[in-house]
């Protein structure tokens, strides 16, 4: 698993209007919130999606992006963001690939029954491409702000 201090992974996705979306993007220009999530419109994924839509002013202030990642497919993407008035952008990884770079692919258990799927996690990455913060099997409920007093402090 990815740790603080790591350099973060570079990758490349399709965001909700079908466009390439790269990490390089950002370099020497803006911090990244990068949080995977298992699902769009799901009700914990929303939660996150929403908090972090309702807080994008403030991060933007403090010159950060923010930048949800799962497998489904722009048209989800752009539905979920359409359906809820999301001010994130929203990365396609249907191929898995971003997913295995940041180590959130894993095998969960529910009710006895274990399979592979996103572990809800989030990677604050400062402008020069190092990670400030990896956290894996986030809560969804109050994690914005939690980011939010990161991307503060820095």
């Amino acid at each position: 698993m990815l740790q603080t201090g790591d350099i973060a992974p570079g990758f490349s996705s399709r965001d909700q209007n079908d466009e390439i979306v790269s990490l390089a993007d950002y370099r020497n220009d803006k911090n990244v919130i990068l949080y995977f999530y298992p699902k769009d419109d799901t009700p914990g994924c929303t939660i996150e999606a929403n908090d972090f839509t309702r807080l994008s002013s403030e991060f933007a202030r403090h010159d950060t992006v923010i930048i949800g990642v799962s497998k489904d497919d722009c048209n989800s993407h752009r539905a979920f963001v359409d359906k809820y008035g999301l001010k994130v952008e929203l990365l396609a990884d249907t191929s898995g690939e971003v997913c295995a770079a940041y180590d959130v692919w894993q095998e969960k258990e529910k009710n006895g029954v274990k399979k592979m799927g996103i572990v809800r996690s989030t990677f604050i990455i400062d402008k020069q491409g190092t990670l400030v913060n990896a956290l894996y099997g986030v809560k969804a409920e109050g994690h914005a702000e939690a980011m939010l007093e990161v991307i503060r402090s820095l």
